[in-house]
């Protein structure tokens, strides 16, 4: 539903946003005019107050219609002002209003010609008709309806988990930059006038379409008195005016004196201004709006219904006597502009309009940010398909643990199908003796896991096919091999490969690149060789990893009094909406705290505040330090000027975290536990989550794909493993399988104590008694004096492991790599058979996501 919602959301903010976004100016516009029209024209719409008062109606009208030659229909007064009266004639035959003069109401005299009014009245006809009459009136009818869809919408596709946090809806990051700066604008300023845009919507609705206003009649008005049943189009809610004559109708009689009388015996002394209008012919009523000094705003107005020949009353309708619904009704257009609530009102309510094109353009500039791209993702892998068409092209294999090499992998395919390549990307586990035989040039980006190991992915691989006498003397290759030096075996999976395939007979075009940790010098190397295989004399850079400011809104301690390090249940926001599925990483760039900033400036005679330039872009020093790696020792720094200093020093590592929830929360949810140095110092990456960075404060953070970790692709029980802030990525898939409606799910969850450590142990039980986990097995090391881990409950559960297995089940395991998920494995070896824990692996039934 929310993606449907987004797509509703963004197709009508492209198309009717224009349309809304010029009512919103004309708007505002037209809600002042009356103000600008004045200090334009102050010789016309000013004038003298006299003593005395302003003239009565029918010396009034005498004068205007000796000057003039013409009949009055519409007089407005206001009684004691200096404004101008305004006086409209009889109109001509199929027009609503005749021609409008402005007369001074104390003599009667002509003040001249209004300079700006066609100006205005062009922008009510483009704000109301779109200046193409019926249609136009239909077009911003179903505007103003979708403006009714953008609040709601744009209100739960926004809305956060934590909804109590003003900060989140209310306030505007300035350092944000580009899309992320253009998401804010548009959610923020969203929120701010989403209660302004509902009532300009539900009000200009009004005069939009007759079966709503029939409606809001229905609802809000009072009842007349019996005997005085109110026809229609007699001006209830929005004055719409006296009914058209009747072609046999008696011609009209006006006893302007008469009808002074009724209005001054009524209205009081406090008569502040008042609207006569006359009916076409005889025989109608003529209607009278007034208001009183004491009249809660400009639309406040009292009716008075009588007979224009002798000035009887017929009907008194007192604003002040209405009930509050009815009042509304009356303040329908005073709603719409804000004067229902002051001059103050009018302002906001204005600037609120002024703001409609602001949504317009920054919707348009995230739409082509998207379609932008869309296209790169399609430019990038077009031409990327496996095929019979591919086999004289180039084979691009890899296996991934943690989806680094299968991004790489299409990166590197994407460099030789720009050099007009035909290329296709398979993944180790599905190669064949066919597929190697039947390739004459190939790369291989594979990743070592842990010590040495192949990915679970390419387990299956390393066992069935390395080894194998097959004679592969046509095939050239090159190598591309990820790894850890912390490791002995440092790529040692991919040194296997590299050493069976020359064996085999295969030839290595380059020596392998190996790459530690990510190191952008090798890969840079890498690019460089795979540009002298494509012939291409140009290396273009890959793109480095986007970022974007996420908002940390949420942060949360799991398990206080623990005899262990503290855990933090972290919620992030981010700048516009995303997708990620279950399983799927973040990657993290943490900061230096100011304190360990401080410190290392300390004694190198620098100002903080000092100006350099990162990435071409400037900032003071103490910021461009925050993104260092900091040495603790400082001596060959001493000297250095502040851009050199910051060119010496090695940008941070990113870190990874699984994500602990689903893009349907609305919230991306990390399981962060601190880590503390021997010295007592807090780990950089966690120490900046859990500690340093400030709620409300924003994470240069990035989502990756972790295919490996994914959900099955086919609907089966899973039997989840973990122990620690492990249960982040577990929890993800509970997330997505509960909310599938998948309910065969067994949690195996081991931490020190259940008192102080049972991480989200409240969510657990209760997705527990909901019948969403069919099982919760728990193991708390420290609550007995013998100690007992998740993989010893696997042990006592041998036969419920076994029947959940026979059933289809998948293994997936999350957590620390040393103890838990090797003891998890030893487990299942012993309980299984390693044969059948391989079968596992190659079938995708055993997943582990582990660190």
């Amino acid at each position: 539903m929310k993606k449907t919602l987004f797509q509703l959301h963004w197709f009508f903010g492209i198309t009717a946003g224009l349309v809304l976004a010029l009512m919103g100016i004309t708007g505002a516009t037209w809600s002042f005019q009356d103000e600008i029209l004045r200090a334009m024209n102050p010789q016309v719409l000013k004038v003298q107050v006299r003593e005395g008062g302003v003239l009565a109606p029918a010396e009034l009208v005498r004068r205007v219609e000796a000057t003039e030659g013409k009949k009055v229909s519409m007089l407005w007064v206001e009684t004691h002002s200096d404004a101008a009266a305004r006086v409209f004639f009889t109109p001509p035959p199929g027009e609503r209003r005749g021609q409008l003069r402005y007369v001074d109401p104390y003599t009667g005299q002509y003040t001249g010609d209004v300079v700006g009014l066609d100006f205005f009245n062009l922008m009510l006809n483009l704000h109301r008709f779109l200046a193409i009459g019926d249609t136009g009136r239909q077009i911003t009818g179903a505007c103003t309806l979708i403006l009714v869809f953008f609040c709601l919408s744009g209100l739960y596709l926004r809305w956060p988990r934590q909804a109590l946090n003003w900060r989140t809806w209310l306030t505007l990051d300035w350092a944000k930059k580009g899309r992320a700066f253009n998401w804010d604008l548009h959610a923020v300023f969203g929120t701010w006038c989403l209660l302004f845009y509902l009532l300009f919507a539900l009000t200009g609705l009004f005069w939009s379409y007759e079966w709503y206003r029939e409606g809001l009649n229905k609802l809000l008005a009072d009842k007349p008195p019996a005997g005085q049943e109110q026809k229609r189009g007699e001006g209830r809610g929005g004055h719409r005016g006296p009914p058209k004559p009747d072609a046999n109708a008696p011609a009209l009689v006006v006893d302007y004196d008469a009808i002074w009388d009724s209005l001054q015996k009524t209205a009081g002394p406090g008569l502040a201004a008042y609207n006569l209008r006359l009916p076409q012919a005889g025989g109608q009523p003529a209607m009278i709006f007034y208001l009183l000094d004491s009249a809660a705003h400009e639309r406040a107005f009292n009716t008075l219904t009588l007979d224009p020949a002798n000035g009887q009353v017929k009907r008194v309708e007192v604003y002040t006597d209405k009930s509050f619904k009815a009042q509304l009704l009356a303040s329908v257009y005073a709603l719409h502009v804000g004067s229902y609530f002051g001059l103050p009102g009018r302002i906001i309510v204005s600037i609120a309009s002024l703001t409609m094109p602001l949504f317009f353009v920054t919707g348009w500039l995230l739409y082509l940010d998207r379609r932008r791209k869309k296209r790169q993702v399609r430019a990038a892998r077009s031409g990327l398909t496996t095929g019979d068409e591919q086999k004289d092209g180039w084979l691009v294999g890899f296996a991934s643990q943690s989806g680094f090499a299968e991004q790489l992998a299409w990166q590197s395919a994407g460099q030789l199908q720009a050099a007009g390549l035909p290329v296709r990307v398979q993944s180790l586990a599905s190669l064949s003796e066919d597929d190697l035989r039947q390739s004459q040039r190939a790369l291989f980006v594979v990743s070592t896991f842990g010590d040495g190991e192949a990915p679970d992915s390419a387990r299956g691989f390393e066992r069935k096919v390395l080894g194998q006498p097959w004679s592969l003397e046509g095939l050239n290759y090159s190598l591309l091999a990820l790894g850890d030096r912390q490791y002995p075996h440092f790529c040692g999976f991919a040194r296997r490969l590299h050493a069976w395939l020359g064996e085999r007979g295969a030839h290595a075009r380059f020596a392998p690149v190996e790459v530690d940790s990510a190191d952008p010098a090798a890969l840079q190397r890498w690019q460089q060789q795979l540009a002298e295989l494509s012939g291409s004399t140009h290396v273009p850079a890959w793109q480095a990893p986007s970022y974007e400011s996420w908002t940390l809104n949420r942060r949360e301690l799991l398990n206080p009094g623990s005899q262990g390090l503290p855990v933090f249940l972290l919620g992030l926001n981010p700048p516009s909406p995303v997708q990620w599925d279950a399983g799927d990483l973040v990657e993290i760039l943490p900061r230096q705290a100011p304190q360990r900033i401080e410190q290392f400036l300390a004694g190198l005679g620098l100002d903080a505040e000092a100006v350099v330039q990162v990435d071409g872009l400037a900032e003071p020093l103490s910021v461009a330090l925050a993104s260092r790696q900091l040495p603790v020792g400082r001596e060959h720094l001493v000297g250095l000027h502040a851009q050199a200093l910051v060119d010496a020093l090695i940008p941070l590592d990113a870190r990874e975290y699984s994500i602990a929830s689903i893009a349907a929360d609305g919230v991306l949810e990390l399981i962060v536990r601190q880590e503390r140095h021997p010295d007592g110092s807090l780990g950089l990456g966690s120490g900046w989550l859990t500690e340093h960075m400030a709620v409300g404060g924003t994470v240069s953070l990035r989502l990756r794909r972790n295919s490996g970790f994914h959900l099955p692709a086919e609907a089966a029980p899973m039997i989840l493993i973990g122990n620690g802030t492990g249960l982040a990525g577990l929890r993800s898939l509970l997330k997505a399988r509960i909310a599938g409606g998948e309910q065969r799910n067994w949690l195996l969850f081991g931490e020190r104590n259940r008192g102080q450590d049972f991480l989200c142990g409240d969510e657990l039980q209760g997705w527990l008694a909901s019948g969403d986990l069919a099982r919760l097995d728990l193991a708390f090391s420290r609550d007995q004096a013998q100690k007992v881990y998740v993989q010893d409950l696997l042990r006592e559960q041998a036969g419920k492991l076994q029947h959940w297995l026979e059933q289809g089940a998948a293994i997936y395991v999350c957590g620390s790599l040393q103890g838990m998920a090797g003891g998890v494995d030893a487990a299942l070896n012993e309980l299984l058979g390693s044969a059948e824990v391989e079968t596992l692996i190659e079938e995708g039934r055993y997943r582990r996501d582990v660190y």
